[in-house]
């Protein structure tokens, strides 16, 4: 019986497909050729489905063991995805078979051996320190208002806030003016917010920023206790803005930048546009350029380089982007958005390796981990919020 391709999810889902893709041969080219020749309805979806492919495996990073490897294991996925498709609804279908191609390839990114990365002794544990409560935190003056889901504040001229989740259900609240607001972001959770001077600020998982309701002194003034944001500053020439972390302050002139400032990582700042000042706690100072990172030692001091500031700020628009990234710093921000902890010990298959792409955040932690499993050759065993990862010894 001839096989049916009706979109080009199909042809992914075909081994001698994805094979000629990978590892082309004389055999599979004039196969396809003639295929192509007598399909010509399809040359579309192929098309599409070779685009795909393209962003999604870089086959040169692989050897043919490697390909012939996850060839074998994109084979089984899909055989164990057409099994739990036969026990679900005819209606979910379409929708459970576009999840298992994006398990298997939706996430765009590789791994490659990479002897330079080691693991620091005793680092094999990544534990998300996690905030007090499970819920966003929005304490004022008048009290603490909790959130289930992920929300958006916008904060008015008057001193009321606008809250939508993401549920779409939205409230306004009366916010004090005599006192700092705080804002607690646990891991696992994420909020926008706009202040009252109209500057848009992104908290990333784990954050704590503490700010006016109104900006009512020479200068603004926020501070970012913990975690990390991406913020657009509106310009205001009669007012300077400055935002203030344990270890230093960054002085604003207009200007969209982010700042990490995570117990676990190097502080930093990325500027990507306009202009900032850093001085360190210790009175270091230095003028940061766009398209640089600026890393605070133990010192105060500062040292930059230049970036592909994507990658710093990806992380605002649901998927994180890598540069041959060591695992251990991939497994920390995954672990820091889903509010989880990797044991990876027995893990040694990603001691040396490197990520590079981009990585989905998607809703479903499944099919992020089970795309990492497949593609570092390691077993991924849940319980709780903790992860163990081990060897795969097939």
């Amino acid at each position: 019986m001839t096989k049916q391709y009706t979109h080009y999810t199909d042809f992914l889902k075909d081994r001698q497909f994805v094979q000629w893709q990978l590892i082309p041969d004389m055999e599979s080219d004039s196969y396809w050729s003639d295929f192509i020749q007598d399909n010509p309805h399809c040359v579309e979806l192929i098309n599409e489905a070779v685009d795909f492919l393209k962003t999604s495996i870089n086959k040169s990073q692989l050897n043919s063991v490697e390909i012939e490897q996850l060839l074998a294991r994109i084979e089984t996925s899909i055989q164990q995805n057409k099994q739990k498709l036969k026990i679900r609804r005819l209606v979910r279908y379409t929708a459970t078979a576009c999840a298992s191609i994006a398990l298997i390839f939706g996430l765009t990114f590789y791994f490659v051996n990479d002897q330079s990365h080691s693991l620091h002794q005793g680092s094999e544990l990544i534990v998300g320190e996690l905030l007090n409560n499970e819920n966003i935190q929005l304490i004022t003056g008048t009290g603490a208002t909790t959130f289930q889901n992920n929300i958006e504040i916008e904060i008015d001229e008057n001193g009321q806030a606008r809250i939508t989740q993401e549920n779409e259900e939205t409230k306004t609240l009366n916010i004090a003016q005599t006192v700092l607001n705080k804002l607690v972001v646990p891991y696992g959770k994420r909020t926008q917010l706009t202040l009252a001077d109209g500057s848009r600020v992104w908290l990333n998982s784990g954050t704590v920023l503490e700010f006016p309701t109104q900006f009512t002194d020479d200068n603004r003034e926020i501070f970012l206790t913990q975690g990390e944001m991406f913020i657009e500053v509106a310009h205001d020439n009669q007012k300077t803005f400055y935002v203030h972390t344990s270890e230093f302050r960054v002085q604003v002139y207009g200007t969209a930048f982010n700042v990490s400032s995570y117990a676990d990582s190097p502080q930093s700042v990325v500027l990507v546009s306009g202009s900032v000042a850093l001085q360190s706690s210790v009175g270091i100072e230095l003028n940061l350029l766009p398209g640089e990172q600026a890393l605070l030692a133990d010192n105060g001091t500062f040292s930059t380089e230049k970036v592909d500031v994507n990658q710093f700020i990806s992380w605002k628009n649901g998927f994180l982007l890598f540069d041959r990234t060591p695992m251990t710093e991939v497994l920390r921000q995954i672990a820091r958005f889903y509010n989880l902890s990797f044991d990876y010990e027995n893990a040694t298959n990603l001691h040396t390796r490197t990520c590079t792409g981009r990585i989905v955040l998607s809703d479903n932690l499944d099919d992020v981990m089970t795309t990492i499993a497949l593609l570092s050759s390691t077993n991924i065993r849940k319980e709780n919020n903790q992860i163990f990862i081990t060897n795969n010894n097939n």
